[in-house]
């Protein structure tokens, strides 16, 4: 049953991560006339530390915590590589472009590493309620009257 529940919110991480990658991809050539929006960045920076400490959180697992920076990154480098049509997603046509797309693989890559690096040091979640403290104050200490 853990197995089942586990490859529920691996699946669940994964299909979350592949979505933002790709809306946050998308959003790199957002502009506000001239001036470029970078939103992209901010949304991999957010989105890979929410999203890597809530599947640690809700599943209690370390390998679905990294899944969502894995899937991250493998959408970012497809994104940047150009495609035997011509196809490319990551731009770097102008030098706002390029400052754009590469501070989007930069700020995404250091918040996902972060963010497995917490997850790693972090204690799993047993499921077990912590242990009630003894009586008679902090830490079972008898307090004198």
């Amino acid at each position: 049953m853990r197995a089942l529940r586990l490859l529920g919110w691996g699946l669940l991480a994964v299909v979350v991560a592949a979505w933002l990658a790709v809306v946050e991809v998308f959003w790199l050539p957002l502009r506000v006339g001239p001036v470029p929006v970078p939103l992209s960045l901010v949304g991999a920076v957010v989105g890979n530390l929410l999203l890597t400490g809530w599947a640690h959180r809700l599943s209690g697992s370390r390998v679905v915590a990294v899944l969502p920076a894995v899937v991250w990154l493998a959408i970012a480098i497809a994104a940047s590589v150009s495609r035997p049509e011509g196809d490319l997603l990551i731009t770097g046509a102008t030098t706002a472009t390029q400052l754009v797309g590469l501070g989007f693989l930069l700020v995404g890559v250091l918040a996902a590493s972060f963010a497995v690096g917490r997850a790693l040091s972090r204690p799993v979640p047993s499921g077990r309620p912590p242990r009630p403290a003894a009586a008679g104050g902090p830490a079972g200490l008898r307090t004198r009257r």
